[in-house]
């Protein structure tokens, strides 16, 4: 008797090890369905240059996403930056661009902040753009 209670005993441990074994999936192993934004570069940085110098740049981001982008607003920190970008969706796999202009009249050191706000799964991202611009020679 004690011996076909303890092979009872490990089939039954046979049995519940091999439920046990199941395929877990984690959120990281999942990719969200919908759009996703992402940027070559959050940040752009026109280091030191001349009161009245170029002050465009373009931030360059892709529809990572399984959804088409649709970005719904392009937020300026304050009135001396001026971003311009494309009203139509970004299909999946397809590229866009964010051109942002600085009022490069304006001399010192300035940090601004442009916020995208989207339909993508990380549906608001900041950028960035910083220098320093010094004052024109006189001549």
């Amino acid at each position: 008797m004690k011996k076909i209670s303890l092979i009872f005993a490990f089939v039954m441990l046979a049995i519940f090890a091999t439920n046990a074994q199941t395929a877990t999936t984690t959120k990281s192993d999942v990719k969200a369905a919908g759009p996703e934004i992402t940027f070559e570069s959050l940040e752009h940085d026109y280091g030191t240059i001349t009161q009245g110098a170029d002050g465009n740049c373009v931030f360059k981001f892709k529809n990572t996403g399984n959804e088409p982008l649709i970005l719904s607003d392009v937020r300026k920190s304050c009135g001396c930056t001026t971003p311009s970008w494309s009203k139509e969706p970004i299909l999946p796999g397809q590229s866009g661009e964010i051109k942002v202009g600085y009022n490069t009249n304006n001399v010192g050191t300035f940090s601004k902040t442009i916020t995208v706000i989207s339909n993508a799964t990380n549906a608001s991202v900041t950028l960035i753009i910083k220098g320093t611009v010094n004052a024109k020679a006189s001549e």
